[in-house]
């Protein structure tokens, strides 16, 4: 936030700088000589004053006896004199008209607040700080001129008009010079068309002179003959009504602060007469001594008393000196105050502001010339360029008109429509981005050039061309000379300084300030401003500030001026204003006690001195009461006559000399007081104002009546009313009172009653209006102990303060002062009040004032809580230990060193400490170092070889300054044994790790496919490491060695079972070591595995799918992998089922099942599967209830019929060969065994004909068992293919042999068949006497390990869900077993006939896919 919105002050206006004396200023000492000069300065003050004359009536003109007759009887009608008096004065008061009283008390007013500076001591050339404006009137109208001029001794001032000196007796009432409070003005009336002239003042004193002109242009309305125009006029003034109105200005705006984009109201009140409503008086408004038209961006309002402008869409082009001038009978009545705009805050943080004041010149048909004011840079970075943008007039839409940014502040922008008019507007841009846009130009009409200048194209970069005066090729301006800056207000700094060498066609300067301690500038205005003197305004009182200054062209901003001196923000030294508030206190019939309120500015010194001045109501002769000076505001008045009235005024003085007396006090009448009630309180003031509370406080009356004071009652109401409220339901018994419940920024006014044992006594004077509103800034005290010394304090940090202030500490609202309890320091705006020893006396609300400032206090509470805890803290402090973060404590090093340690909060580097073991001090050394860090607060040792010796007790003792601790770590017994046994552990790791060792130890994992992996990992190893696996001490030899290069090693486990416990170890070696790590995987980590693999498996599980078998219906469950380790559970109606004939329960490595063996009614309802892991179950069911049971029943009793027939059908059990070759003349037999129940029938075939028994051919059927065909002399005809027919009822089977007869000598001819040949051992064979067993089938390898099944019933082949009619030995799988063994052939079947064709049909849940 800009200095200046800290704190909004009221505007003091320039034209009362000078310093102008109406009092003598003396000693105090020898202020009350009896010298006549004296009394005829009081004399030509008190005509100053413009108090009005008084003649005594001539009723009260009376003779010495009607005097004393008089006296008598005012003896006896007491009050009823009084109020005749009254009465007569009011009458007196009256004689003059209303319009002047006002006027002449706003102009008493105005006299008594305005702060008068001082003179300088040195000696001072003139200078005008207010220079003369010229004005252009209309014939027979008024105009004033006036200036304000400073110096020392202070100048005489001269009027000239065109050169020749003004005299005003030359031509009676046309001119009126005055001179008033340093202001100087030529009033001309009635103003003719030959009073236009060059008007000059001219001040001079015995160091030079200085002048200051400006013209005066007189016009006559339309139709007149004689007109005259001075160049350097200021605008026409607008048509104004012939009237005759006094104007007297009453509240007036101030210094006002506004921000970009806001809207603000500049309002001035005043009181017109004759106020007439159709005659509204003549209110102009100048910005910088330009005239304001009403439009979009000023309105303006005059009437009701009141005069406003307001602004509606602020802009940096807003800033600048404001001035109502409002036309009255006697010239005209002004106002003028600053009003300060800042920046908007930007778009982009760090952008700089925006530019101002576009104009565009040198106009014509295709281009103008568009110009800008640069804008203030303080703590942005520098600007770099600058956008021009354009729009069409009745357009929303703005263009870019260059591309690249503009060096200087001008630019001519082409491309423009003849007769279109344009606005135009100006964006920075820095490193940090482009600032919000300026405020768009006028209208601008693109026609033929009214002017031509001589003008010069100059290219910026070798691309912009850049339009501009040949004058203005010089650059930017040099840098501003000296600064310097002076008191002003107690707010605001008056700073000068000398131009640039160099102007360069200056645009204005911006004022920079910078705070003590500070390192951020900060923009006083925003706006170029054109002269070399500007009041800085919006300063916190009491803060140092320096000043630089910067010069601005169309190049941009000079260098910074050289930075001011430092100068703290004072009022200048003047006098006091009058006091006033005069109010009698008591009267004993000979003397009266008045009092008095202190005056509202000081003067920037303290007021060391009250003058008292007394008179007879009757008189117009002041009397001095004091010679000597009363530093109280209180007094009591002697050698009174009893039964007149008197008048009081009071005047203050400081270093500066006397102030200007008050307004004289009411009428007092001199009558004792007699009354038993107590008299006014007085000297109410006002601490610790807040937004919704405040401290009342007040003095006890003087006249306490027939008994002493017991209490007080406070009464309120809001200013303007006169409801007062008594807040006190009780009479109070101290003189303070905390008022809470007001409504912030509403103001109120207090009286205070005192009470004695005859009842309530008379009301105080009221207050003056409080605000409820705390000051900007405002802080409250702060309770604490001192961190160095452990002090207990209450200290205060005021928002604002001067020079002459002082913090007065109070105890329950009674001052306090250095005493044993307590001590007092101030330094700066810190007020400190320390307590040397406190107790429960020092209990009590404190609270500080800081004097001659607008009310900055505070006040806290001590409670015995809050006390209690800062005693504590306060002895903590003053007996400090060193704390402790961590006490002394130790850890295992690796190579199992030990490190006793222990952690303060805060060290210094002063710190000192020792550790003792055993009470035993121990230093550093190269088996134990002993070290500390002050950043971390760490202490500690650290011992290399931790032995048995290292047993017993270790202290740690520290100072650190005043601190001191201490802390001890008892390490023996069962504590010591354990941090041994660690420290031998981590050395014998670190001795380990020397070598190829194991990082991670063997741990387990399961993958997605069930398969089990061990895993660890491997360091410092090397391509000649090796590692081995083993388990159980065997090892395991692996199809690809591990990698130990890769830093892990791994084996797979897949199918994991019971089968795979044991203990495993890994072990990793080299020419440097040998490292090992055991893993037993057994007990709970055979478990943990099992839930992992049952985890995966649970997850993957499909739905329940039935599957029926010849021995009953099969409910399956598919899974990534099963064993029967996993807890598995099935269900039949939320029963769980055991496994047994009736319910046979089993599984591969990819289901487990579930069979209802001879399933009936009973077993139908809801079947569910149950997996378990560690920490939730799977659950799948199946509901074999209804349509679903019934074609299960249905196919499970086809297929227990086609097994069956399968089982009893005619078979050929083994004997025959595929193939026989046979040399001729030999003997052929082929016998076999077959099977059937009931006994097959056999028939033999040869190449498909049946063969019947024959001597050559002898066919044989033995026991219903044993078939046989035997050819006794084989010849080559019996070549050929036969085949025997085995069938009963259940069908049969057909078995072919080949038979290749040749001749002796010849070849073996091959096999046709492609089968290994038997036939030579089997033409020898005698048939077998009995027969062979049925051998069991072989079964096929298996891919991956099977675990064993228990159950008698092994699945069948996955690939075929529904058992074939007839086995087939080629499936992966074997055959499953049935509970009736089925005999085998010991050669596989070649081909299987049967005279009933097998039937298929689809079980009633789909198999899986």
């Amino acid at each position: 936030m800009p200095l200046y919105q800290k704190k909004h002050v009221l505007h003091i206006s320039n034209d009362y700088r000078s310093t102008h004396s109406k009092h003598v200023v003396t000693k105090q000492t020898t202020r009350k000589s009896s010298s006549q000069s004296v009394k005829q300065v009081q004399a030509k003050a008190t005509e100053a004053m413009a108090e009005p004359a008084y003649t005594i009536p001539a009723f009260r003109e009376r003779s010495a006896d009607d005097v004393e007759e008089y006296q008598r009887v005012s003896t006896h009608v007491g009050k009823g004199l009084a109020a005749i008096q009254q009465e007569l004065h009011r009458m007196r008061v009256a004689t003059k008209t209303q319009v002047d009283k006002l006027a002449l008390n706003r102009e008493v007013q105005e006299m008594m607040t305005k702060k008068v500076e001082m003179q300088e001591e040195a000696h001072k050339l003139p200078d005008f700080l207010v220079a003369l404006r010229s004005h252009t009137v209309w014939e027979k109208t008024p105009v004033k001129l006036f200036c304000t001029v400073q110096g020392h001794p202070r100048p005489i001032v001269k009027w000239f008009k065109g050169g020749v000196p003004v005299n005003p007796l030359s031509a009676p009432g046309k001119y009126k010079i005055e001179s008033k409070y340093g202001v100087h003005s030529l009033i001309i009336s009635r103003c003719v068309v030959s009073d236009t002239a060059e008007y000059s003042a001219v001040a001079t004193n015995t160091h030079g002179s200085a002048t200051s002109t400006a013209t005066v242009t007189v016009k006559r309305p339309a139709g007149g003959a004689i007109s005259s125009q001075l160049p350097g006029q200021v605008p026409f003034l607008s048509e104004i009504h012939p009237s005759k109105l006094e104007i007297t200005l009453l509240d007036r705006f101030g210094v006002t602060f506004g921000v970009e984009g806001t809207s603000i109201s500049l309002v001035c009140t005043m009181v017109v007469v004759p106020d007439l409503p159709n005659v509204p008086p003549l209110a102009q408004w100048y910005r910088d001594d330009k005239l304001l038209k009403p439009c979009e961006l000023a309105e303006m309002k005059v009437g009701g008393g009141v005069a406003s402008l307001t602004l509606p869409h602020l802009a940096k082009d807003d800033e600048g000196l404001y001035t109502l001038r409002m036309w009255t009978k006697d010239g005209t009545a002004e106002h003028s105050a600053y009003l300060f705009v800042t920046d908007a805050v930007p778009s982009v943080s760090g952008a700089p502001g925006a530019p101002m004041s576009i104009k565009a010149y040198d106009i014509n048909k295709d281009y103008v010339l568009v110009a800008w004011k640069p804008p203030n840079t303080t703590n942005e970075a520098a600007i770099s360029g600058y956008f021009v943008d354009k729009r069409e007039a009745g357009s929303d839409t703005w263009s870019q008109c260059n591309d690249a940014p503009l060096k200087i502040c001008k630019y001519p922008v082409h491309g423009l429509s003849a007769g279109h008019s344009y606005h135009f507007r100006v964006r920075a841009v820095n490193s940090a981005g482009i600032s919000r846009p300026s405020r768009k130009s006028d209208r601008v009409t693109a026609l033929e050039p009214a002017e031509s200048e001589r003008l010069q194209v100059v290219k910026l970069d070798g691309k912009h061309e850049v339009v501009i005066k040949a004058d203005d090729l010089e650059g930017p301006p040099s840098a501003p000379g000296q600064v310097v800056a002076t008191r002003n207000t107690k707010s605001s700094v008056f700073v000068t300084w000398d131009p640039p060498k160099h102007p360069n066609h200056l645009m204005g300067y911006y004022i920079d300030a910078l705070a003590a301690g500070s390192k951020q500038w900060i923009p006083c205005n925003h706006k170029p401003y054109k002269h070399t003197r500007f009041v800085v305004h919006g300063l916190v009182p009491g803060e140092t500030y320096v000043f630089r200054v910067q010069a601005v062209n169309v190049y941009g901003l000079s260098d910074e001026s050289q930075e001011s001196s430092p100068i703290t923000v004072e009022p200048a030294l003047s006098t006091p204003s009058s006091p006033f508030g005069i109010t009698m206190l008591s009267c004993d019939g000979s003397s009266m006690t008045v009092a008095w309120k202190s005056p509202k500015h000081c003067g920037g010194s303290k007021i060391n001195a009250y003058y008292v001045d007394k008179r007879n109501a009757d008189s117009l002769v002041w009397k001095e009461v004091n010679t000597a000076a009363v530093k109280e505001r209180i007094y009591v008045v002697e050698n009174l006559t009893e039964g007149n009235f008197y008048e009081f005024k009071i005047q203050a003085g400081n270093l500066a000399g006397v102030g200007v007396p008050s307004a004289p006090s009411t009428p007092l009448k001199c009558e004792a007081w007699t009354m038993a009630e107590p008299g006014p309180a007085y000297d109410l003031s006002f601490s610790e104002v807040r937004g919704d509370s405040l401290v009342i406080l007040w003095k006890a009356p003087v006249y306490s009546g027939a008994s002493a004071v017991t209490g007080y009652l406070v009464d309120m109401a809001k200013k303007g009313s006169s409801d007062f409220v008594t807040l006190n339901a009780e009479a109070v018994s101290h003189r303070y009172l905390q008022v809470s419940g007001l409504e912030e920024g509403e103001s109120y006014v207090f009286k205070v009653r005192a009470v004695n044992a005859e009842g309530l006594g008379k009301s105080s004077p009221a207050s003056e209006p409080v605000c409820a509103k705390a000051l900007p800034g405002t802080k409250e005290i702060v309770c604490g102990v001192d961190e160095d010394t452990g002090d207990i304090f209450l200290s205060f940090d005021a928002c604002e303060i001067s020079e002459t202030s002082k913090f007065v500490w109070s105890k329950n609202y009674k001052p306090m002062a250095d005493s044993g309890k307590v001590s007092i320091t101030t330094e700066g705006r810190r007020s400190k009040l320390t307590f040397s020893s406190p107790d429960k006396e020092d209990l009590g609300s404190y609270s500080v004032v800081v004097t001659d400032t607008d009310g900055v206090s505070s006040s806290h509470t001590v409670s015995e809580d809050a006390l209690n805890s800062m005693l504590e803290l306060s002895y903590n402090i003053r007996h400090p230990i060193v704390p402790l973060k961590q006490g002394l404590t130790y850890e295992i090093l690796e190579k199992g060193h030990v490190r006793f340690w222990l952690q303060a909060l805060k060290l210094t580097p002063a710190v000192s400490y020792r550790f003792i073991v055993n009470d035993k001090e121990v230093s550093s050394s190269d088996s134990q170092k002993i070290s500390h860090d002050v950043a971390s607060g760490v202490i500690q040792m650290t011992v290399d070889h931790f032995t048995k010796a290292c047993e017993g007790t270790y202290t740690v003792q520290i100072h650190d300054g005043k601190a001191k601790n201490q802390t001890s770590l008892v390490l023996v017994g069962d504590v010591f044994k354990a941090a041994l046994k660690e420290a031998e552990f981590q050395r014998k790791e670190h001795i380990r790790k020397q070598g190829p060792h194991f990082s991670e130890y063997l741990s387990f994992y399961v993958e997605e496919d069930c398969t089990v992996m061990l895993v660890c990992k491997v360091a410092n190893v090397k391509k000649e490491s090796a590692f081995h696996w083993f388990k159980d001490d065997e090892e395991i030899v692996l199809d690809v060695a591990p990698n130990v290069m890769s830093g892990s090693c791994a084996l797979p486990i897949p199918m994991f079972s019971r089968k795979d416990q044991g203990i495993y170890k890994a072990t990793v070696s080299d020419d440097r070591g040998k490292d090992s790590t055991l893993f037993d995987v057994s007990g709970q980590v055979f478990d943990d595995i099992i839930n992992a693999i049952a985890h995966i498996a649970g997850t993957s599980a499909s739905e329940l799918v039935l599957q029926c078998t010849p021995e009953g219906i099969r409910l399956q469950c598919y899974m990534k992998y099963y064993t029967e380790e996993m807890r598995t559970s099935w269900f039949h109606r939320d029963s769980k089922v055991a496994s047994s004939e009736k319910m046979r329960i089993g599984g591969t490595a990819e289901m487990a099942w579930m069979q209802i063996c001879d399933p009936s009614d009973k077993e139908k309802g809801q079947y569910s599967i149950q997996v378990l892991d560690a920490t939730k179950s799977h659950t799948r069911a199946f509901d074999l209830s209804g349509q679903a049971y019934t074609d299960a029943y249905e196919e499970y009793l086809r297929l227990k019929a086609a097994a069956f027939a399968e089982k009893n059908r005619g078979r050929v059990v083994g004997g025959l060969p595929d193939v026989v070759t046979i040399m001729e003349k030999k003997s052929l037999s082929l016998t076999c065994t077959v099977w059937g129940d009931p006994t097959p029938e056999v028939t033999w075939f040869k190449n498909e004909q049946e063969v019947a028994s024959s001597e050559h051919t002898k066919i044989t059927f033995e026991g219903g068992k044993f078939a046989s065909l035997v050819i006794t002399t084989v010849t080559s005809e019996d070549s050929g293919k036969y085949s025997i027919n085995v069938r009963n009822k259940y069908g049969g089977e057909f078995v072919e042999i080949t038979v290749s007869v040749y001749k002796h000598g010849e070849e073996i001819p091959e096999p046709k068949l492609g089968q290994m040949s038997r036939g030579s051992a089997a033409a020898a064979a005698p048939p077998p006497k009995s027969p062979a067993p049925p051998p069991k089938s072989p079964a096929p390898p298996p891919k991956t390990p099977t675990p064993s099944v228990k159950s008698p019933t092994p699945a069948p082949s996955l690939k075929t869900p529904t058992p074939a009619s007839t086995p087939t030995p080629k499936s992966p799988t074997p055959t499953p077993k049935s509970p009736t063994p089925t005999p085998k052939s010991p050669t596989p079947t070649r081909s299987v006939k049967s005279p009933t064709p097998p039937r298929f049909m689809k079980s009633p849940t789909p198999p899986r896919k």
